[in-house]
């Protein structure tokens, strides 16, 4: 598929998302989500994919929205009911639904929506001069992408409020005593400690697993309460007896070798999965 605003490449069961509009320090535009969140659905039903890598090119991860004319008009999106969803959340849903890991890779500013996009990711690794802000309240506008919903969950509900409500920025060392980031690189080492991490998920993890421990730990840590927890973990525990997986995890283990896993996300997610429902 041909890309305007991002750039997506493919290499060694990775996939490489990158925000592309560097002449506009990757100023977030509809076609940009649009583009995202289409690049980001292929990767999760490609199996040749393992992970994906977000990133952002030129000096900055992004800035935030383009607000230069038109790039974020509101329009309604062909979808069931046709009721508009703002730009940001189009990305942050398609982030949350995947089946696989997401690492973003963060540099320079990331603020507005360059911050509430990578919320979702389950890696944030971060440049030493990067810093992020949820400037909202700056700009007399509000919250977008489930952020309120992410963040609190993230950092705290008290940090959240101090982000969210002063709208300041964020320095990275911050960031990473929070929470919010789990390293910080130089600018010059981020990609490849982003490819690193890559390459390690892809050489050592189940993708079924991976799968269903990233939806369960959201799904799941959202709930008032741990019985349904308790309830599907007998479930998932109970139908490791027919896993080739968890055969090949402990016989790998035992012999001290690269486990092989050959079960696929497509194919062999556990049916009874609560929220396989809503997802089709």
């Amino acid at each position: 598929m041909s890309y305007q605003h991002i750039r997506v490449s493919y290499a060694d069961r990775v996939a490489n998302v990158e925000l592309h509009r560097p002449e506009a320090r990757n100023g977030f535009t509809v076609l940009m989500a649009d583009e995202l969140a289409a690049a980001l659905a292929a990767a999760d039903a490609d199996e040749a994919v393992r992970v994906v890598i977000l990133s952002g090119a030129g000096k900055d991860f992004c800035v935030g929205a383009d607000l230069s004319g038109q790039a974020l008009e509101v329009t309604n999106t062909d979808i069931p009911g046709g009721a508009w969803v703002e730009p940001a959340t189009r990305v942050a849903r398609q982030l949350f639904m995947l089946r696989k890991p997401v690492i973003a890779a963060i540099q320079g500013a990331a603020v507005g929506v360059g911050s509430t996009m990578i919320l979702p990711a389950d890696f944030r690794l971060a440049a030493r001069n990067s810093r992020f802000g949820f400037v909202f309240s700056r700009r007399g506008i509000y919250p977008e992408a489930g952020s309120c919903w992410f963040l609190p969950r993230l950092v705290g509900l008290g940090r959240a409020m101090d982000w969210m409500v002063s709208g300041r920025l964020v320095p990275a060392e911050e960031a990473l005593g929070a929470g919010l980031v789990q390293s910080l690189h130089e600018p010059e080492a981020l990609a490849a400690a982003a490819q690193a991490l890559a390459k390690e998920l892809v050489e050592s993890t189940a993708p079924v697993s991976v799968a269903v421990i990233r939806q369960a730990l959201y799904r799941m840590s959202a709930l008032p309460s741990p019985e349904p927890a308790f309830a599907l973990d007998s479930q998932l525990i109970a139908s490791l007896g027919e896993s080739a997986d968890a055969l090949e995890g402990v016989m790998a283990f035992m012999q001290k070798r690269p486990a092989r896993f050959s079960r696929t996300v497509t194919q062999d997610l556990p049916a009874f999965l609560p929220w396989q429902e809503a997802r089709r």
